[in-house]
């Protein structure tokens, strides 16, 4: 699907359906058990039936395709869930997270969830769908956050991505994370994630420093902003020294997709020893952070580059 609305992480439509994806409310029934799953697998099979062109325009029915695929992801928590996979509970109770109104047979509101035959899906939900990359984002998030190590590495294979580390698993668990913890909180979790990542090395002018106190000179600096909607997932982060921090968020330099330094050199004036000048670095590499699944994301450069008209 295309639409010229919807471009790109950077898109409000997808970071309040990605957070709402982050955020479902669980089943209290069965504490003991973790994350219920329900509501996390049916999501992860309306993308399937999405990316296969079965949806009936913005139209989910309760048929026994739906209730197939259903009963075969269910197989994955099996071993935790004794009971038998019931889809009416999940096709219901979605409709209270706002991502579909149920419908019964001819359509009226249904009235419970044994009378929910149709979902009627939210216009910017199904268009947000449409995107490939969004499809990605919303089946990694799902699968970081309700699943178990041993059901996540099933799930990925049922949905053909490959098994990522870890430390990138955490980090998608909360990337669309509802903002509820303070600004402070935000910040310590997001240094911890890039700082290290880049080996507390400034990837601009490849200056390290680490205190041993564990005090360092360095910034996590977001690529795109965060109060502007970006994310706190370390691939929206890099680590820069402070100056080198505030002519990126100036945007007197940024970035390529290919990892170049780019530099608007008709912005400013400098002078200073050949080490500090910005201007001398203009096509150079920047530093890539040590585990590569931290690499900077396309569409947070481009944000970055737009924003600041680097063409």
């Amino acid at each position: 699907m295309a639409t010229g609305t919807l471009l790109s992480t950077s898109s409000p439509e997808w970071t309040r359906w990605l957070e709402r994806l982050n955020s479902l409310r669980p089943d209290k029934a069965h504490p003991a058990l973790g994350d219920a799953p329900q509501k996390p697998l049916l999501l992860l099979v309306v993308c399937d039936i999405v990316e296969q062109g079965k949806l009936d325009g913005a139209l989910l029915r309760k048929d026994g395709d739906l209730a197939f695929r259903y009963s075969s992801y269910w197989r994955v928590v099996a071993p935790r869930r004794k009971t038998k996979p019931d889809i009416n509970f999940p096709f219901y109770h979605l409709k209270s997270e706002g991502f579909w109104q149920a419908l019964d047979a001819v359509g009226r509101p249904a009235p419970d969830r044994h009378a929910a035959m149709i979902a009627q899906l939210d216009v910017s939900f199904l268009v947000c769908l449409g995107w490939t990359e969004f499809r990605l984002l919303a089946r990694r998030t799902l699968i970081a956050k309700y699943f178990n190590p041993e059901e996540r590495a099933e799930l990925y294979s049922l949905v053909d991505i490959p098994v990522p580390p870890d430390d990138v698993v955490g980090a998608d668990a909360i990337r669309f994370m509802p903002a509820r913890e303070s600004e402070r909180q935000r910040d310590a979790k997001f240094a911890v994630r890039v700082l290290p990542a880049y080996d507390y090395t400034c990837a601009l002018t490849h200056y390290r420093m680490i205190a041993l106190d564990g005090k360092t000179a360095l910034d996590a600096a977001h690529i795109h902003q965060f109060k502007e909607g970006g994310s706190n997932h370390p691939t929206n982060g890099i680590a820069l020294s402070k100056t080198a921090h505030w002519l990126f968020d100036q945007g007197f330099w940024s970035i390529s997709n290919d990892y170049r330094i780019l530099v608007a050199e008709d912005r400013f004036d400098e002078r200073g020893d050949a080490a500090h000048l910005l201007k001398l670095r203009a096509s150079n590499s920047i530093l890539r952070p040590l585990n590569q699944h931290y690499l900077p994301d396309p569409e947070c450069l481009k944000w970055h580059r737009d924003r600041h008209g680097f063409g």
